[in-house]
């Protein structure tokens, strides 16, 4: 400890932060891009771009209904269930899915969509294997190439650690309201550091509402005692329980024609007040224990919660209305989770919810700039006579040429890999991740033995150019465009292709800023800072000293 409170926490702060800043500013760029993941989907298979997207129409329910058991049972005649899902607001088509039987030795059997060509009745089966957006989704809580319990404890210990670095932080900040306000360019540490704290203010209740409800999210893995007390030890069933799934049916082998599910829509529409219908699920088709369960679209409620409403699949009998329990834990469990997923939020809101996402991995990476600028500031003497930097030092400038400049580098690699890829190759969908991977690798590589200011230009140059050019990647790989997508209204793309450009024009800003400090400096100290980290020339050119 320190000598004084103050100083306790401010080391706290510093340390609690520093240590899983890395892994934090992964976890949050991913989860970032998750509030969009359903549209990073949809841009990613280009053979759904036309004639594809459409709304759901009440109208149209009871023909779509029709059309869709005809073909599963022409097409999924021994699946293991049935999927027919209406389009959404995240998910704007029609398709029909099944699950085959597994084989032996398989928990699952193959997922198989297809989706339906709007106002016709042919269906695009030929669609590219890609992990799309669900990729990113995964990937801010399961992490990638590790077992996902884990990933997902390495997640949590993370997630503490950044509460912590919070809370600490919000004690250590005496001027919080007034530093709001303060943003002083071209100063230096001074500068990075009010950028740390607008960034950090400004989304203050985000950041602590999505770190909370992030460890709430796994709260039943981090601390299961109460479930294994109360189940005995069967936390599977506790966890049944808590999503108020209906438990596995089992078939029983015997014969029997599924009832046709048309003439359960006036029972579905009467339970759901008309409400639109998100997916409709046959459990077991074709044999005598076989259930049909009916979603609702929950799209206008906080509650993040799929509840059944249960037929039985033969006789057409109603098994449970699926009323969601009357119970003060369960709604506040499934509020905490709907806030992290943001699953409930409209267009604005979740914009809203990505704008703050950016300003949290901008609040992590200006935290560790700012710590290498003091770190290095504090050791100007041993590297100017001609010392190596500390390992400590060499590895958080690494580490930060590598998160922070690398992940958007990274995700523009990924988009690109998704469309230049061939289309048959084995495990593509695979490769994809992998080539994100490979991406930050080879960044890492060059920051392991260069982590100049001209390395750091060059990395910016490529992600921000390589991002302006997506929509021009769409245009070649794919039969639809920036301006045919606007003019039929396919704002998901649309939005995509724009945020791309948004994005990427940042970027080239930021490097164009690097590049500018370094013109300001001196001919003749210009070389003798090549080898110093861009927030330190910074600071040399504003001060005049070497750092």
């Amino acid at each position: 400890m320190k000598e004084n409170f103050f100083r306790s926490m401010t080391w706290l702060h510093t340390w609690v932060g520093l240590l899983v800043c890395w892994v934090l500013l992964l976890i949050f760029f991913a989860g970032t891009m998750s509030y969009y993941r359903h549209d990073i989907s949809l841009w990613t298979k280009p053979e759904l771009h036309q004639n594809v997207i459409q709304d759901y129409n009440a109208s149209k329910v009871q023909s779509e209904l029709s059309k869709a058991q005809s073909y599963l049972s022409q097409h999924a005649n021994n699946a293991r269930d049935w999927r027919i899902s209406f389009p959404t607001d995240r998910k704007p088509y029609l398709s029909y899915s099944w699950q085959t039987q597994p084989e032996a030795g398989q928990r699952r059997g193959k997922f198989i969509e297809h989706v339906v060509m709007q106002g016709q009745d042919e269906v695009i089966t030929d669609v590219r294997q890609s992990k799309g957006g669900n990729f990113f989704y995964r990937l801010h809580f399961d992490l990638h190439y590790m077992p996902a319990k884990i990933a997902r404890w390495i997640v949590g210990f993370c997630s503490m650690f950044m509460l912590i670095a919070l809370i600490s932080g919000i004690v250590i900040h005496k001027r919080i309201f007034k530093d709001f306000f303060s943003f002083r360019r071209n100063k230096g540490s001074r500068s990075w550091l009010d950028a740390h704290n607008v960034s950090s203010v400004l989304a203050l209740p985000y950041h602590l509402m999505i770190t909370y409800t992030g460890l709430v999210t796994l709260m039943a893995m981090y601390m299961p005692w109460a479930a294994i007390t109360a189940y005995d030890g069967d936390t599977k069933a506790f966890r049944q329980e808590l999503k108020n799934r209906p438990a596995q049916v089992i078939p029983l082998g015997e014969s029997a024609k599924t009832i046709q599910l048309t003439t359960l829509l006036p029972q579905i529409n009467q339970l759901f007040d008309n409400k639109p219908i998100r997916q409709i699920v046959v459990t077991n088709p074709g044999d005598k224990n076989s259930r049909v369960s009916v979603y609702k679209d929950t799209g206008e409620t906080v509650t993040d919660r799929r509840v059944a409403t249960i037929f039985n699949a033969v006789d057409g009998t109603l098994l449970n209305k699926g009323i969601e329990p009357d119970s003060a834990a369960q709604n506040t469990h499934d509020t905490l989770i709907a806030l992290h997923t943001g699953r409930f939020s409209g267009p604005v809101l979740r914009f809203f919810f990505f704008i703050c996402g950016v300003m949290g991995c901008a609040m992590i990476a200006t935290g560790t700039l700012l710590w290498a600028n003091k770190i290095r500031q504090k050791q100007h003497k041993q590297i100017n006579q001609g010392e190596k930097a500390s390992f400590g030092l060499r590895l958080v400038e690494g580490l930060n040429l590598t998160f922070i400049a690398g992940l958007p580098l990274a995700a523009s690699v990924f988009f690109y890999a998704n469309r230049l890829l061939p289309i048959d190759m084995i495990n593509r969908a695979q490769w994809e991740a992998n080539s994100f991977f490979i991406a930050l690798t080879i960044i890492a590589l060059v920051a392991c033995f260069k982590r100049t200011l001209a390395v750091w230009r060059y990395v910016l140059a490529l992600s921000g150019s390589s991002l302006i050019a997506i929509p021009l990647l769409n245009a070649m790989t794919s039969n639809s465009d920036l301006l045919r997508n606007i003019n039929q209204a396919q704002w998901s793309l649309v939005g995509f292709d724009i945020m791309c450009v948004v994005i990427g024009v940042s970027i080239l800003f930021a490097r164009r800023k690097l590049l500018s400090q370094q013109l300001k400096l001196p001919t003749g100290r210009r070389a003798a800072t090549r080898l110093k980290d861009p927030i330190v020339i910074q600071t040399t050119a504003t001060t005049g000293k070497e750092a």
